[in-house]
C-alpha cells in the first residue's frame, strides 16, 4: 500500500537514485474489514482479474474484463477534470526482460513505437494527438522502467470517436510498429541523445548503486536506459525479435479512466484490440534473482563534487504475496514502525550534530528485493561519527518498543493522510486512478476505494501494539544480505576499510532520543488581538469571487465554492517580495525558504510545531514572488481556521531559532561542488542572475556568503520583512463565505495595523542583458561530451501589453515543436530543447523568450544554425493553419483542463486586491491567447525575435572549445 511519501526529496536515498528513466512504481491500496463486510454483494461475485488470490473488497467502480487474446482492462467513469479520457497502456516488458546484448531495447522499443505504425506515417503521431488537443510529453508520454513499459494519454474534450481514433493509434503502435531500419537508424541518435544528457554525477551514482545493492541479480546490469554499445548494435532484425517476444497482447494491460460510458469504452477496446495476435509462444518470465550473500556488504564510490551519503540496505528477498487485508495491515504497521524512526532520526538532525538529514524507508525494489533502507547525509566530512549516530538511534529502536504516544502520533499522521483521500475522492483525476491501476499491475496487487484503504488501516489499529512495533522494527533491519555504499567527492587512502570497519562496528544504543510526551495545543501559539471589522465587501473577478477588506488594512480575495471537495487553499502574500530587496547589495534572501519556517513561531520551536498539526491537514510552505513575500498551505474545512491562525501568529511572533540557519548552511556548503559538475547544473546556479543583467537578487550565494551568515544577520533581514508591508490573503475552496470573512478577521485582523513604504524604484526595475555577438562561456567540470547552449531574445513586461504576453506563449510553443522536430526527431542532436516565454507582470521590463538545450560540444554551432533559421523563419513566412491549430488546440484544452480547479484562478488572482489590472488580464486571458492570428504571431516574431538584439550563452567542459 501506498499513501502518502515516505522519502524525503532531498535524500540521498538509493531508491532515489535507482532508475534513471522513470520513478519508483507506486504500491496498491486495498481495503478493509469492515468494507470487507459492508461488500459481500462483490465477494460473493467472480473476482476479477486484478483481484485473484486476494480477500480485499473488488473497487466497484472498476469494471474489468479480458478479451479472447488475453489483453486485460479495466474502465472506470470518471469526471475529473470534465471531458477527459486517460488511457494507460502497460506492457509487462522492462530492463528487466532484455537478454545482456539488448539493454535499453525495451526503452528503445518504446521510441520507436511513437515514430510510426501500420495506422500512422513515420513521426505522425504526436501530430494527430496535437490536432486533439493533446501536449506532447505531457498529455500524451511513456515511461520505461526494470519491469514493464507504461504508455500515456489523457485525450481531453473525449468523444467516442477521438478516443477510437487514440485506441486505434496505441494499437497500431503495439502491434505492427514501424521497425525498420531507417527509423531504428534515426531514433538511436535521439536514445543516445537522451543517455548522454541523463548521463553524469546522478547517473553514475544510480548505476553504482544498483551494482552494489543488487549485486548478483539482474537488476544490478540493467539500467533502462541501455548502453552505448547495445545502442549502437541494435538493428531492426533484433528489435523485431525483441518485440515478438515481450509485445504481446497477454502481457498488455489497459486502464481508461474518463469523462465516457464504461460501455462504449470498452468496445472501442475490442474494435481496435481485439484481432491483435502474435504466432507463437512468447518468453517466458524470468528469474529476477535473489539478494546474493556473497557479494561484498560495502563500497566506496568517489564522485568528484557529490556532497557525502551514505546508503545502508538490509536485502531480503521478494516473493510474490496474495494481496490480503492482513498483508496490507502488516505493511501498515512496519510504516509506522519507520515512520516512529525517522521523526526521531529528523528530530536530531533539527538539533545540530553529526548528520544533517537520515531517514529510513522499507521498498519493494523491481520484484527483485525487498528491502529497509537508511540514508544518511552526514553534516561534514566525519561520515562514520554520522553513520555511528544514525545506527544507535535504530539500535535503540530495535532494544525496546515505542511509547504509545509516539505510536498514536504516527497513527493519526497516517489517519490523517489516508482520510484526505476519501475526503477528495471525487476530485481524484481520472489519469491518477489509470496510472494507480496499471502500477499496481505492475508490483502484482490490486487498488481499492480510499474508503476501503481507511477501513483496512483502522481494523489493524487493535494490533499495532508497542510489542507489535517492536517486533516489526527488529525485522525490518535484519537480513540475510546487508550492504553498504559511501559516496564522497574526495580520493582518501583507505576509506573501503574504514567503511567496513565502521558498519561492523558494534553500536550501543541512544538514550536521549525518544521524543517528549507533552501535548501542544492551539493555545500554546501566542495570543492575538481583538478582531477587525469589515469596511468594505464586492464581487470580483468570477461569480462567486469576492474582495473584503478589514479595518486594519488586510485585504482578503475569497472564491467559496465545492469545486475540491473537503479542500482548502490559502495563500497569504505580505510585502514586496524580491522588489524589497536592492539589485546590487545581497541578503540572504536564499535562506529564508527553509529557516524561516523551521525557525518556530514564539516560543515553540519546529518540534512543537510538528505536534501541534499532527494529525491534521496543515502546512507552511515558504516563497518569494516578484511583488510579495507567500506563505501557502492545502488544508480543509475543518483546519482552515487553525491554519490561519499558525499563519498570523508566524507574523507576528516569529520565532528565531539559531538551529536552521546552521542547518541550512550546511546543506548549502554541502550542495555548492555539485553546482560546478554538469552544464545543467551550471545553468541552474548562474542563467537567471545572467538574464537579469546581473541582479544580485537572483545570483547564487558565494561559499562565503553562505559561511559567514550568522543567525542574528538573518533576523535583522527578515524581522522588518515579516513586520511590515501589505497583507493580501487568498482563501479558495470549500468554505463557507460568512465563516471564512470570520476566521479572517479573527487571526490576520487581529493583527495590529501594518507599515507599507513602498519599494524604491531601484528596486522595482527589472533589467535584460546586453546583446552579445557572441555567447558568454561559462564551463563545468563534468563530462567532456556534454554541454549546453542558450539563446534568449527581450520582450516587454507589464499590463500594457497583455495581449502580447499572453500572444507569446502561443508563439514559443510553435517554436519548440519545430525545435523538437528538428534537434531531437530529425538529426537527435538535443534530446531536449525547450523554448519558453517569461513575461514578469509586475515589472514593466526584463521579459524574455528564453531557448536553452543540452547539446554535445561539437554540435554547438548547428543548435544556434538551427535555432536562428527557425526564429528566422517565424520572421518572414506565417506559420500554416494547420501549425497555428496544432499549438492553439492543446492550450485551449490545458486552460480548460487548469481552470476547473481552484489553483489555476487563485494563482491568476493573485496580487488583485493592491492592482484591479491583475482581474482584467485573468479574464481576458483565453480571448488574448486563443485568438491570435497567424499574422499576429509573424508581427511578434518580427518585433521581438531580433538577431541583434539577443543574448547567448554556453556551458562548456573544462578545456573543451565549442564546435
Amino acid at each position: 500500500m501506498h499513501f502518502f511519501p515516505r522519502r524525503s526529496a532531498t535524500s540521498l536515498s538509493v531508491l532515489a537514485l535507482l532508475l534513471s528513466v522513470s520513478s519508483v512504481p507506486l504500491v496498491a491500496q486495498t481495503q478493509s474489514p469492515t468494507a470487507l463486510a459492508r461488500t459481500g454483494a462483490a465477494q460473493a461475485q467472480t473476482r476479477p482479474w486484478l483481484y485473484e488470490n486476494s480477500d480485499v473488497p473488488i473497487d466497484a467502480a472498476w469494471q474489468f474484463g479480458t478479451l479472447s487474446n488475453g489483453l486485460r482492462y479495466a474502465i472506470r467513469r470518471n469526471g475529473v477534470p470534465p471531458g477527459q479520457v486517460s488511457v494507460r497502456l502497460r506492457i509487462d516488458a522492462g530492463s528487466l526482460m532484455e537478454r545482456p546484448d539488448e539493454m535499453g531495447y525495451a526503452h528503445y522499443m518504446e521510441h520507436l513505437t511513437f515514430r510510426g505504425s501500420r495506422h500512422v506515417p513515420d513521426g505522425e503521431s504526436k501530430r494527430i494527438w496535437q490536432r486533439l488537443g493533446v501536449t506532447f510529453g505531457s498529455d500524451s508520454n511513456a515511461q520505461t522502467t526494470p519491469t514493464g513499459t507504461t504508455y500515456a494519454l489523457d485525450l481531453p474534450q473525449a468523444n467516442p470517436a477521438s478516443l477510437g481514433e487514440s485506441l486505434k493509434i496505441l494499437s497500431g503502435m503495439m502491434a505492427d510498429p514501424n521497425i525498420v531500419d531507417s527509423a531504428v537508424a534515426a531514433e538511436r541518435a535521439v536514445v543516445l541523445a537522451e543517455r548522454r544528457e541523463s548521463d553524469g554525477m546522478q547517473m553514475r551514482v544510480s548505476d553504482a548503486s544498483r551494482q552494489h545493492f543488487f549485486a548478483g541479480q539482474p537488476l544490478a546490469d540493467r539500467a533502462p536506459i541501455g548502453t552505448v554499445a547495445t545502442i549502437n548494435a541494435a538493428t531492426a532484425a533484433r528489435m523485431e525479435a525483441f518485440h515478438q517476444r515481450w509485445y504481446r497482447p497477454e502481457n498488455a494491460v489497459i486502464a481508461i479512466a474518463g469523462d465516457i460510458d464504461p460501455a462504449q469504452a470498452e468496445q472501442l477496446i475490442r474494435d481496435h484490440f481485439a484481432a491483435w495476435t502474435v504466432p507463437g509462444k512468447g518468453a517466458p518470465a524470468p528469474d529476477f534473482g535473489r539478494p546474493d550473500p556473497k557479494s561484498p556488504a560495502t563500497r566506496v564510490l568517489v564522485e568528484p563534487g557529490a556532497p557525502v551519503g551514505l546508503t545502508a540496505a538490509w536485502l531480503r528477498p521478494w516473493e510474490p504475496r496474495a494481496d490480503t487485508i492482513l498483508y496490507n495491515q502488516d505493511k501498515l504497521t512496519d510504516m509506522l514502525a519507520l515512520q516512529i524512526i525517522s521523526r526521531r532520526l529528523e528530530q536530531a538532525a533539527r538539533a545540530g550534530g553529526s548528520f544533517l538529514q537520515a531517514s529510513v524507508e522499507q521498498q519493494d525494489v523491481s520484484r527483485s528485493a525487498d528491502g529497509t533502507f537508511l540514508s544518511i547525509i552526514p553534516a561534514n566530512d566525519d561520515w562514520e561519527k554520522a553513520l555511528t549516530d544514525v545506527r544507535a538511534i535504530v539500535e535503540d529502536a530495535k532494544a525496546s518498543p515505542p511509547s504509545q504516544l509516539e505510536i498514536d502520533r504516527e497513527y493519526a499522521q497516517m489517519d490523517t493522510a489516508l482520510s484526505i483521500q476519501v475526503e477528495n475522492a471525487d476530485t481524484e483525476s481520472g489519469a491518477k486512478q489509470a496510472s494507480d491501476l496499471v502500477s499496481a499491475v505492475d508490483i502484482r496487487e490490486t487498488t481499492v476505494s480510499p474508503q476501503a484503504a481507511v477501513d483496512i488501516f483502522r481494523a489493524g489499529k487493535p494490533a499495532m501494539t508497542p510489542q507489535k512495533i517492536l517486533d516489526s522494527t527488529r525485522r525490518l533491519f535484519s537480513a540475510d544480505v546487508f550492504r553498504a555504499l559511501l559516496v564522497t567527492g574526495k580520493v582518501e587512502a583507505g576509506t573501503d576499510k574504514r567503511l567496513a570497519a565502521a558498519v561492523a562496528a558494534p553500536v550501543k544504543a541512544a538514550t536521549n532520543v525518544r521524543l517528549a510526551e507533552k501535548p501542544v495545543t492551539m493555545d500554546d501559539l501566542p495570543a492575538l488581538g481583538a478582531p477587525a471589522t469589515v469596511v468594505s465587501r464586492s464581487a470580483i473577478g468570477l461569480p462567486g469571487m469576492e474582495s473584503i477588506k478589514f479595518s486594519n488594512g488586510v485585504k482578503l480575495t475569497l472564491f467559496a465554492n465545492d469545486a475540491e471537495t473537503e479542500k482548502v487553499r490559502i495563500n497569504v502574500r505580505f510585502g514586496h517580495g524580491q522588489q524589497s530587496f536592492s539589485p546590487t547589495k545581497p541578503v540572504p534572501s536564499w535562506a529564508g525558504g527553509y529557516a524561516l519556517v523551521a525557525s518556530g513561531i514564539g516560543k515553540l520551536g519546529q518540534r512543537e510545531l510538528d505536534e501541534l498539526t499532527n494529525g491534521r491537514r496543515m502546512g507552511m510552505e515558504f516563497g518569494i514572488d516578484d511583488d510579495a513575500f507567500e506563505l501557502q498551505a492545502v488544508t480543509r474545512p475543518a483546519d482552515y481556521r487553525d491554519q490561519l491562525r499558525l499563519f498570523a501568529t508566524k507574523l507576528a511572533a516569529p520565532g528565531w531559532d539559531p538551529a536552521p540557519i546552521e542547518r541550512v548552511k550546511t546543506g548549502a556548503m554541502l550542495a555548492y561542488d555539485a553546482m560546478s559538475q554538469s552544464a545543467d547544473a551550471v545553468l541552474a546556479r548562474d542563467l537567471n542572475w545572467l538574464l537579469h543583467d546581473k541582479d544580485v537578487r537572483f545570483r547564487t550565494p558565494s561559499r562565503e556568503e553562505i559561511a559567514a551568515l550568522t543567525p542574528q544577520a538573518f533576523r535583522a533581514v527578515w524581522e522588518p520583512v515579516l513586520a511590515s508591508g501589505p497583507i493580501e490573503i487568498q482563501i479558495f475552496g470549500h468554505v463557507k463565505a460568512e465563516e471564512a470573512i470570520q476566521a479572517v478577521a479573527a487571526t490576520f485582523g487581529a493583527l495590529p495595523p501594518r507599515s507599507d513604504t513602498p519599494a524604491p524604484a531601484a528596486n522595482r526595475a527589472m533589467r535584460f542583458p546586453a546583446p552579445v555577438k557572441n555567447p558568454v562561456v561559462l564551463r563545468h567540470k563534468g563530462d567532456k561530451d556534454q554541454a549546453a547552449a542558450v539563446m534568449a531574445w527581450p520582450t516587454a513586461g507589464g499590463f500594457a501589453l497583455q495581449k502580447e504576453a499572453r500572444q507569446l506563449e502561443i508563439l514559443t510553443q510553435i517554436f519548440n515543436d519545430r525545435l523538437f522536430d528538428r534537434l531531437r526527431s530529425a538529426e537527435g542532436a538535443a534530446y531536449s530543447p525547450s523554448v519558453q516565454n517569461n513575461w514578469p507582470f509586475s515589472y514593466d521590463a526584463g521579459g524574455y523568450i528564453l531557448v536553452t538545450s543540452q547539446v554535445r560540444p561539437d554540435r554547438i554551432n548547428y543548435f544556434y544554425d538551427v535555432v536562428r533559421n527557425t526564429a528566422a523563419d517565424l520572421v518572414k513566412n506565417p506559420v500554416s493553419d494547420d501549425e497555428l491549430q496544432r499549438a492553439v488546440a492543446p492550450m485551449r484544452q490545458l486552460l480548460t483542463r487548469a481552470s476547473t480547479g481552484n489553483a489555476f484562478w487563485m494563482n491568476q488572482m493573485e496580487g488583485a486586491t493592491h492592482d484591479p489590472r491583475y482581474v482584467e488580464a485573468m479574464q481576458r486571458m483565453g480571448q488574448d491567447m486563443l485568438t491570435v492570428t497567424a499574422p499576429q504571431l509573424q508581427e511578434l516574431a518580427a518585433k521581438y525575435l531580433v538577431s541583434g538584439k539577443s543574448w547567448s550563452a554556453i556551458v562548456l567542459p573544462e578545456g573543451v572549445t565549442a564546435k
